[in-house]
């Protein structure tokens, strides 16, 4: 069992899953350097939201190795695991899941709190989190007052709040317009970059992808490459040395070879 590069937080080698017998990620293996914005890129299905729970240890691979930082995340006991993610990851998922009874900015300070963050500073941190994300003036509405682009940027402000080493996002812009869609993914890649914070962002919307700092792509449970193919060239203008000779026709006296053969017969005669 071979360790990861000192430089990538983020270790997978040769992930194999089956869910209900089909296949969902087949021998997948990739590394993600630290302070990375790495987008999972692929159609629907091709075990993008996978590939995310296994790197962040969500899900035990059937066969296959994760490492964070060194720590080989599929040796841990689930309650490491939890651990791990509450102290370390951040999770967005593609539709809102936010806690009926609460409001925004306790919804945003819920996982600072959970760590055992005061009230008060909880408070402060998760209310600039929802003014970066233009929402500030939403929170002390409960979700169900809320838009659904407006729970998506509390879910957001909930991952960013406790400043973690990796957020996994699974299209995380999936609910919103694509207005409000430019605005949450530059708050989230700026505030990544800013803060030395890895994202591992799934997605299968190109503009999306072009945020990040490098893509993989994913089908059928599989890691593919794209080729891109040159140009194809437009033919030359053919040249007199390249043109084919044009047969002769007797019956032609333009043609300059019967001309040539006749003017030679005449002397011979």
């Amino acid at each position: 069992m071979a360790a990861p590069p000192d430089n990538d937080v983020l270790w997978a080698r040769a992930l194999h899953v089956k869910h209900n017998g089909s296949p969902a990620l087949t021998g997948v293996s990739l590394g993600v350097r630290e302070g990375e914005i790495l987008a999972v890129g692929g159609p629907r299905g091709s075990g993008k939201t996978t590939l995310l729970q296994c790197l962040s240890g969500q899900l035990l691979a059937q066969q296959g190795e994760v490492w964070f930082n060194s720590t080989a995340v599929h040796t841990m006991s689930p309650t490491h695991r939890e651990r791990l993610r509450r102290d370390r990851f951040g999770w967005i998922d593609p539709a809102p899941v936010l806690v009926p009874e609460l409001n925004a900015w306790e919804n945003a300070a819920l996982l600072l709190m959970l760590r055992g963050v005061s009230r008060r500073r909880a408070r402060t941190t998760a209310l600039e989190w929802l003014d970066r994300l233009d929402i500030g003036d939403c929170a002390r509405k409960r979700p169900y007052a809320l838009l659904q682009s407006e729970r998506q940027r509390v879910a957001i402000a909930r991952a960013l709040a406790p400043a973690p080493t990796v957020i996994f996002a699974d299209e995380p812009t999936a609910p919103l317009h694509r207005a409000d869609r430019a605005q949450v993914l530059r708050t989230l890649t700026t505030a990544a970059r800013s803060h030395g914070i890895t994202v591992v962002l799934a997605t299968h919307d190109a503009d999306t992808a072009a945020l990040a700092d490098r893509t993989v792509s994913l089908l059928d449970g599989r890691r593919v490459h794209t080729v891109h193919l040159p140009p194809v060239a437009e033919p030359a203008e053919p040249t007199a040395r390249t043109e084919p000779a044009k047969p002769t026709d007797p019956s032609n006296p333009t043609d300059p070879t019967e001309t040539e053969g006749r003017a030679a017969c005449s002397l011979s005669a």
